[in-house]
């Protein structure tokens, strides 16, 4: 069986302590997600085990080392393989994206090539020299199939459909395209090699839902290990069976995804403070005798008290303290208060169109955001949800139809990529460019964004992509704002942040319009799913797994009815099956009934000129018809069984 094992890691990264004391056990079939917050050492331990980044130990380790020398052992399988998905990936100029998908194919092509080279040998070899020319061509061939030399065009195939790598994609220059796009190509030549320990930095970032989902049920069905960074808690969640944690330079493993990760580190964390306290009154009593010993050894001049209290406090000494668990650490600490409240309609589309060239981007769409709403808009890459925010925000122009914010309205948009008018300024000096503030306030409200004493000195061109989405943040949130639109706003961020981040925007009294990749967050923040959907924006009123189970009922509900309807063929009756097709053809009408019904109610909504009163009715008697037609389709489903 394939095994990994991580014991006691120490690892300086030039004089920086990075980790301290790290380990972990990996089988063959594991997957393990690593989590910790940023700069914790999590991509480091990838880079371990990959062999990219080597152990520097102290000459004649392990039995003498010294500081600022690496420490620990990493033990893996002989012959095991392992395969690492990096953030920048680098290859030779000149390369199609076709080409370094095959780069997975180099063992193969190497056997192939040497049974090509033995071919021709054996036309002219004879006797002995044949025969150990067809054994060594047995060997090679039963090599080719076991490494799937044979099932080279079902993997790429496979891999390219899931990722969505269209023909036309395959045959662009990878020099060429974007740091997003090239770590996507990578994932998918790691995928096609199948190593044996499989290392995954962030592979969801860049990936739309369904690639997402894709590729946790290829990773579910991985045979061999998988060890995964990730923010994605939504991801962890339906992929690993094991979590790592770094904190304070120091690793604890946890079995489980990461809820089950969540509620033992609750419990553990609560127990450790039970022990705590008891021995904190142990202590303190222990305390308290020594000095009442040595108080009455003075007053009576009786050595045999001093005796007793130094006996006492050798074992105070000799006692293995129970450090007290930290349940708050410092993060980012927000105060996000919307200003004055916008009018009803904060975001409003009718009959908006957009196309680049010969892509329909956008063909005559509407929708409408409410005050106090928290809309989270969603589509695969390329769809246009981060050109709807560009036109919102007016860096694009649509070709027709209005997109417009309401009456009121003071937004603050925070971009996936972010970008600063002056790269060479300090953290400082960009937050007060355009502000008037003194320099000692500008420090402590950038201190709640975690830019702590000489940070906020660093160049804006310094900083980590983390570190540039918390400097955007604070800008944004200094100003008075009753809209906040975020793209991507957990990229970059770790999990800390992230969850800081969506406690702040539950505060938030104005209404919030988002595109976001993480289901986590989505399921979180979210009342309503705009979904891009054939040209469309088209609305699901609640979370991600609420819009997911609707999709899923709609998409049953299409198949049914293109399997009665589009052939024109009656289904063959069995005996007692008319009454159950009558049912359900009944049960159809009133679907497509109410369904009728929500769209005129949507429509009334959407003209404007409507008391707030009468909006509010509205909105309840579409919430009623929703639950309603949720019924009727449980009806229809069950009687479709």
């Amino acid at each position: 069986m394939l095994e990994l094992k991580l014991n006691g890691i120490k690892k300086y990264m030039e004089a920086t302590l990075v980790v301290e004391d790290v380990s972990l056990e990996v089988y063959e079939g594991d997957k393990v997600g690593i989590v910790g917050t940023n700069g914790s050492g999590k991509s480091t331990i990838l880079k371990l085990i990959a062999g990219i980044e080597p152990m520097n130990y102290y000459p004649g380790y392990p039995q003498t080392s010294s500081y600022g020398y690496d420490e620990g052992l990493i033990h893996m399988s002989r012959g095991a393989t392992t395969a690492y998905l990096e953030q920048s990936p680098a290859y030779p100029k000149g390369l199609k994206v076709i080409d370094v998908l095959n780069l997975a194919f180099e063992e193969v092509d190497g056997i192939e090539q040497e049974m090509r080279e033995l071919e021709e040998q054996m036309r002219v070899l004879q006797g002995m020299e044949l025969e150990k020319a067809l054994n060594k061509y047995s060997d090679l061939t039963q090599l080719f199939e076991v490494k799937g030399g044979y099932e080279r065009d079902e993997k790429v195939s496979k891999v390219c459909t899931g990722l969505k790598l269209s023909e036309s994609f395959l045959k662009r220059d990878f020099d060429l395209l974007s740091g997003g796009e090239k770590t996507t190509v990578v994932l998918g030549k790691l995928l096609i090699h199948r190593p044996d320990i499989l290392l995954l930095d962030e592979p969801t970032n860049h990936l739309d839902m369904e690639s997402i989902e894709w590729l946790e049920g290829y990773l579910k069905s991985y045979k061999g290990m998988v060890i995964i960074v990730s923010h994605d808690r939504y991801f962890l969640d339906n992929v690993v069976t094991k979590i790592m944690e770094i904190e304070d330079k120091r690793s604890i493993s946890y079995k489980g995804n990461y809820s089950s990760f969540i509620h033992q580190k609750e419990e553990n964390m609560r127990i450790q403070f039970e022990h705590f306290r008891e021995q904190q009154k142990k202590i303190n009593r222990m305390e308290k005798t020594v000095l009442n010993l040595r108080d009455w050894a003075i007053r009576a001049d009786n050595t045999k008290f001093f005796k007793r209290a130094a006996s006492i406090q050798k074992k105070l000494d000799k006692v293995d303290h129970i450090d007290k668990p930290v349940f708050e650490r410092r993060n980012m600490r927000f105060d996000v208060r919307a200003a004055e409240r916008s009018g009803n309609e904060t975001i409003k589309a009718a009959g908006l169109s957009k196309r680049y060239g010969d892509k329909m981007i956008f063909d005559n769409t509407d929708a409408m955001i409410h005050f106090g709403e928290r809309v989270g808009m969603l589509g695969p890459n390329g769809s246009g949800k981060t050109t709807f925010l560009k036109m919102l925000v007016g860096e694009e122009r649509q070709d027709e139809g209005e997109l417009k914010f309401g009456a009121n309205v003071k937004a603050a948009y925070l971009p996936q990529i972010i970008a600063f008018n002056n790269e060479e300024v300090t953290v400082l000096d960009c937050f007060r460019e355009n502000i008037s503030i003194l320099e000692g306030k500008a420090r402590e409200y950038l201190a709640k964004f975690m830019f702590y004493k000489g940070s906020v000195f660093k160049k804006v061109k310094h900083l980590s992509g983390g570190e540039r989405i918390r400097l955007k943040l604070a800008m944004l949130l200094f100003q008075d704002i009753n809209l906040l639109i975020l793209d991507e706003p957990t990229n970059h961020l770790d999990i800390d942040s992230i969850e800081t981040l969506e406690e702040a925007l539950e505060d938030f009294e104005g209404t919030i319009f988002f595109i976001s990749h993480d289901r986590y967050f989505i399921n979180r923040m979210a009342e309503r799913i705009i979904a891009v959907e054939d040209y469309s924006l088209r609305s699901y009123h609640g979370n991600y797994d609420e819009y997911k189970r609707e999709r899923e009922k709609k998409q049953s509900l299409k198949e049914r009815r293109e399997s009665i309807d589009v052939s024109g063929e009656k289904p063959v009756q069995k005996p007692g099956s008319i009454n159950e097709e009558i049912i359900q053809a009944k049960v159809l009408k009133r679907i497509e009934r109410l369904e009728n019904m929500i769209r005129e109610i949507d429509l009334t909504m959407e003209t404007g000129h409507i008391e707030y009163d009468e909006l509010n009715q509205l909105y309840r008697r579409k919430l009623d018809v929703v639950k309603e037609l949720d019924a009727e389709m449980e009806l229809w489903l069950r009687s479709s069984e």
